[in-house]
């Protein structure tokens, strides 16, 4: 089960007291086993992670594993669709016992717990074959598209200030832009624009992220049984 896990710096909300989100109270394991449902957080337009297929279901790999995790508890998935910067959001407001999909970073781990990780990506780049972006140093003075609340928006701003960055809530959005011309390449996980198709992709040079589960911060019951 996830807890509020609130980093200390991030109680407050005003003069007079802490947020709604500070005081919300997380479901223990028992609890979410008795309600007979498990509330999980997923992408809808990152596939072959999360995605919503033309029957309007929930499709991927994350939701693969969300469905084993509710048969093991005997009990049924209840989705949430949420975007990149959202996801810590949705925990820490008990909005969600899980969300799927989510780097571990020294960061992340102030505010929310992570359950070990089922995957080891980079971050990739992909770009036009009109207009390939094939090595490191041809980024420079080139528009980068990302979504808001990723490892390539934090890597990029720390690692290339002279990239400019074209930021979006959802993968779609971003997705679609570069599709459109509106930026000359778009970063992501490596094992995503590695599906893309028309485009060429390269790794950029940064270490390997571990994708993990996730619970809020907090209650060790349904942390450990997913850990």
């Amino acid at each position: 089960m996830r807890s509020v896990g609130r980093h200390p710096s991030e109680a407050k909300s005003s003069d007079t007291g802490t947020s709604s989100s500070a005081n919300a109270k997380a479901r223990s394991l028992d609890e979410i086993k008795k309600s007979g449902k498990i509330k999980i957080a997923v992408f809808s337009d990152k596939a072959p992670f999360g995605y919503v297929d033309k029957d309007g279901k929930y499709q991927g790999y994350d939701v693969y594993f969300a469905e084993q995790l509710a048969k093991d508890l005997g009990v049924e998935p209840e989705y949430t669709s949420v975007d990149p910067a959202a996801r810590v959001d949705v925990l820490t407001s008990n909005k969600v016992d899980l969300v799927e999909n989510f780097t571990v970073t020294d960061e992340r781990k102030e505010k929310v717990d992570f359950a070990k990780p089922y995957m080891k990506v980079a971050l990739g780049v992909v770009s036009p074959e009109s207009a390939q972006i094939t090595d490191v140093s041809q980024r420079d003075g080139k528009t980068l598209i990302i979504a808001k609340g990723t490892t390539a928006e934090t890597w990029f701003e720390k690692n290339a200030p002279n990239v400019k960055l074209q930021k979006y809530d959802q993968y779609a959005d971003a997705y679609n832009a570069l599709l459109d011309g509106r930026g000359d390449a778009f970063s992501t996980d490596n094992t995503e624009v590695l599906a893309y198709d028309g485009v060429t992709t390269y790794t950029c040079p940064i270490k390997a992220r571990n994708l993990s589960g996730r619970t809020g911060r907090g209650d060790t019951t349904f942390a450990g049984y997913i850990t």
